[in-house]
């Protein structure tokens, strides 16, 4: 397929998953937004490999008015945003009692209030257009609880409800709203969970007791498989997947 012509707008998407599936959205043609605070450089670089429009906005996705400020980047320089994929995302781990009441703010406004002005402000142009993809990247933790994360449950929960919502109010329209919930993704966030497990210790046998415990493939998904099934959802093949909560997890929600 071809999404030549269209514009992504990626969130978190200097590295990670964000980057992953901005690459394959721009490998399928698609001019890509990135975003995020990390060196957009790299990121850039590797984008424009794929011989397609890219450019980056740094808004902080906790502040409305830079969210604002994104959208009004994205109509200026690229006409618009075709396909949203709300990626970016920050953790924290305390329990309930001991969870500082700032940091459970920031995790509700960037993993989940950011979601919804995102939305809200890529409506209206996915409306005038005629088409759009919103794609939420929640996690398995929009359909499980863990320990110690309150916040991040409790925000991919509000996603993957979210989503369902509207994709009811775009049935009825070439727009489609779906969430990804992945599993164990080798990221710099679980990178550190394995470093601190591992000590002094074997960081192999770290990452493989951290997989053991949650995700039966023993295996991480990876950044480019999630911007796979981000390409499926943005064909006509997916254009009936609606409100979806898409576990690719490893095996972690089959227990």
């Amino acid at each position: 397929m071809t999404l030549a012509g269209k514009t992504a707008l990626v969130t978190g998407s200097t590295s990670g998953i964000g980057l992953g599936i901005a690459q394959v959205l721009a490998r399928a043609g698609a001019n890509i937004l990135l975003n995020g605070f990390g060196d957009p450089q790299p990121a850039l670089d590797a984008i424009r490999g794929h011989g397609v429009k890219v450019g980056h906005h740094a808004a902080d996705l906790a502040d409305v008015a830079q969210i604002e400020a994104l959208f009004a980047f994205a109509e200026h320089e690229f006409g618009g945003v075709d396909i949203l994929v709300n990626n970016a995302g920050i953790q924290h781990v305390a329990p309930v009692e001991a969870f500082p009441v700032q940091r459970w703010d920031q995790i509700i406004a960037l993993n989940l209030s950011a979601v919804f002005h995102g939305i809200r402000l890529a409506l209206p142009g996915m409306r005038a257009r005629g088409w759009g993809r919103i794609i939420n990247i929640a996690s398995v933790h929009g359909l499980v609880g863990s320990t110690g994360k309150s916040a991040y449950v409790a925000a991919k929960h509000g996603v993957v409800g979210l989503t369902k919502v509207v994709a009811l109010e775009t049935a009825t329209t070439s727009i489609t709203c779906n969430a990804l919930c992945p599993g164990f993704v080798l990221t710099p966030l679980v990178q550190q969970q394995i470093d601190a497990r591992a000590g002094d210790g074997d960081p192999q046998q770290a990452e493989h007791e951290l997989l053991a415990e949650k995700q039966p493939s023993l295996a991480f998904v990876t950044p480019q498989q999630l911007g796979e099934l981000a390409l499926f959802l943005c064909s006509e093949a997916g254009s009936q997947v609606r409100g979806a909560a898409w576990n690719v997890d490893g095996g972690w929600l089959a227990q």
